[in-house]
């Protein structure tokens, strides 16, 4: 009667642990947050478990525009796609605004230019200083680009996007208090303990209330803006998000494939 005891508390023992491991295997990344009264989609990833990658064509050479699309590929492959976001800045060809990187290939060179504006709006991506974040086989990093450009760190994805949301755990200083230049935005940040965080804001936020959710509330000391307005976009089916550029597709794509 004992060694039937012990047999039945030993099964329930492994059936604990297995469903815990299961669950942990498909843990969800994405999670609704709030911040000083501002709504957020927060996605948390551990780049040494997680499978996330760069994406910008397809199979045929043609940009992947949609995350339908996207997935649709994965799928093919066998695989899932997890969620997805914006990569930054793209052009009106959905070409990368600057460096590109995908699978350790260099598909699009740094873009180093200075932009000058007779209106003084300076276009985002030209804000100082901008910034690369990337990923290598022990995990992921932002740099300043100028910092970036003089490491040549080897990595296996890169993107460079801007402006830089924080630096060093110091907020861009470029960034007003209580400005109202506010939209809805997006960025990733590298964060404690190795983690990388994605956030995409619901509601408009200025740069400065942005870069201190990535400082303040998410715990990364560095962060780099993706893009805002209309270019701001999520999937993710366990939240029945496959959102849409409303500038006629996306550019370079994060994805997170299972």
């Amino acid at each position: 009667m004992t060694y039937l005891k012990h047999s039945v508390l030993a099964a329930a023992i492994m059936l604990t642990a297995t469903m815990t491991s299961m669950h942990q295997a498909h843990a969800q990344p994405c999670e609704q947050e709030s911040f000083e009264e501002a709504k957020y989609v927060v996605c948390t990833l551990e780049p040494g478990k997680a499978d996330l990658r760069l994406f910008w064509k397809n199979a045929d050479g043609a940009p992947y525009r949609a995350f339908s699309s996207l997935a649709e590929a994965v799928r093919a492959e066998g695989r899932t796609l997890a969620f997805a976001v914006n990569a930054g800045m793209y052009r009106a060809d959905f070409s990368p605004m600057g460096l590109y990187v995908e699978n350790g290939r260099e598909l699009n060179p740094a873009n180093t230019t200075e932009a000058e504006s007779s209106s003084g709006q300076v276009p985002n991506f030209y804000k100082k200083p901008n910034g690369v974040f990337f990923l290598r086989e022990t995990g992921a990093g932002i740099l300043p680009t100028d910092e970036f450009l003089k490491r040549r760190p080897k990595v296996r994805f890169a993107t460079q996007s801007g402006p830089m949301l924080v630096i060093a755990n110091e907020l861009n200083p470029i960034f007003i208090v209580g400005s109202t230049d506010q939209t809805r935005r997006s960025g990733v940040g590298t964060c404690e303990r190795g983690a990388v965080r994605f956030a995409i804001s619901e509601d408009g936020v200025n740069f400065h209330d942005f870069a201190r959710l990535f400082r303040d509330h998410l715990k990364c000391p560095d962060a780099l803006f993706l893009d805002g307005g209309r270019g701001v976009g999520l999937y993710n089916p366990e939240m029945e998000r496959n959102d849409r550029s409303w500038h006629g597709g996306y550019g370079p794509i994060f994805g997170l494939v299972e």
